[in-house]
C-alpha cells in the first residue's frame, strides 16, 4: 500500500526529450531510412518521414534527453519540504549526473523511483540512452532478472489504472480531476523539440519539467490521503 511507503525514500522524476537533430535532413542516410521504417505505421497517409520528424523525440533510438528533473521529500519534525532540481545541457552529462545521484543518495533497497507513465516511457528511455552513451546502467534501472515485486519503480498512471490495462490518463487530466493545481505552463511535450532546437530556451523546458515532478508528488500525496504541498514547501535548488 502506498500509505506505508516512506516518502523520504522516493525519488520523483520526469524527463523531457527532443529529436536528436534539429531537422530530418541532418540525419545520415541510414538513419533516415530506419526512421522511415520505424514510423511507417504511425504516420498519416501521405505524411513523409521528414514531416513526422518532430515526433522523433519519443523514441530513444532517434531522440535524446534534454532535461531531467528530480524531486524528493525531506522532513524535520513537523516541517515538510519538497526539493526539486534539474539536470540539463549535454545529454551525456545529464545521464552522468543522474547516475551519480542514484549511486550516492538513492542506491539502497528501500529507495524507489516514481513518475507518471514512467514505466512505459521515462525509465526505459533513460536506460536505453545510457546504453547508447556508453554509461553503466544504475541498479535502480537494471531490471534484468528481477521479479515484478522486486522492481523499485512506482508509476502514478499504474496506480490510477487499478489493474485496467486499457486506460491511459495524462498527468494533466489526473491533476484536474484530483483537484491539484495544473502542472502545465506555456508549452506541452510536443513543443519541447521546437523550444530546444529553434528557440534554444532551456530554462523554459526546465520550468515545464519541474512542474511535472511537483505534480507527480502531489498525485501520490492524494493517493495517500495527505495534504497537498503548498508553495512555501517547494524548494528549487
Amino acid at each position: 500500500m502506498v500509505e506505508k511507503i516512506n516518502l523520504e525514500n522516493v525519488l520523483f522524476l520526469d524527463i523531457e526529450t527532443a529529436p536528436e537533430h534539429p531537422h530530418f535532413g541532418l540525419c545520415d542516410e541510414d538513419t533516415q531510412q530506419l526512421y522511415d521504417l520505424k514510423t511507417q505505421y504511425q504516420r498519416k497517409d501521405g505524411q513523409s518521414p521528414e514531416e513526422f520528424y518532430e515526433r522523433a523525440g519519443i523514441w530513444a533510438e532517434f531522440g535524446k534527453i534534454v532535461c531531467m528533473s528530480v524531486g524528493y521529500f525531506t522532513f524535520r519534525g513537523d516541517i515538510r519540504h519538497f526539493r526539486v532540481t534539474s539536470f540539463c545541457g549535454e545529454e551525456k552529462q545529464i545521464l552522468r549526473d543522474f547516475n551519480n545521484l542514484l549511486s550516492n543518495h538513492f542506491n539502497q533497497p528501500q529507495h524507489i523511483l516514481c513518475g507518471h507513465n514512467a514505466k512505459e516511457f521515462d525509465f526505459p528511455f533513460i536506460a536505453r540512452r545510457m546504453i547508447i552513451n556508453n554509461i553503466p546502467i544504475p541498479q535502480k534501472l537494471n531490471l534484468f532478472g528481477k521479479k515484478p515485486w522486486e522492481v523499485p519503480h512506482l508509476d502514478t498512471l499504474e496506480l490510477w489504472k487499478f489493474g485496467d490495462y486499457k486506460t491511459f490518463v495524462s498527468l494533466k487530466l489526473l491533476t484536474k480531476i484530483l483537484g491539484i493545481p495544473s502542472p502545465k505552463g506555456d508549452i506541452d511535450g510536443s513543443q519541447v523539440g521546437y523550444v530546444y532546437h529553434v528557440e534554444k530556451d532551456i530554462d523554459r523546458i526546465v520550468t515545464y519539467c519541474e512542474k511535472d515532478v511537483v505534480a507527480v508528488a502531489q498525485v501520490l500525496l492524494r493517493f495517500r490521503g495527505e495534504d497537498l504541498l503548498v508553495d512555501d514547501e517547494i524548494i528549487h535548488v
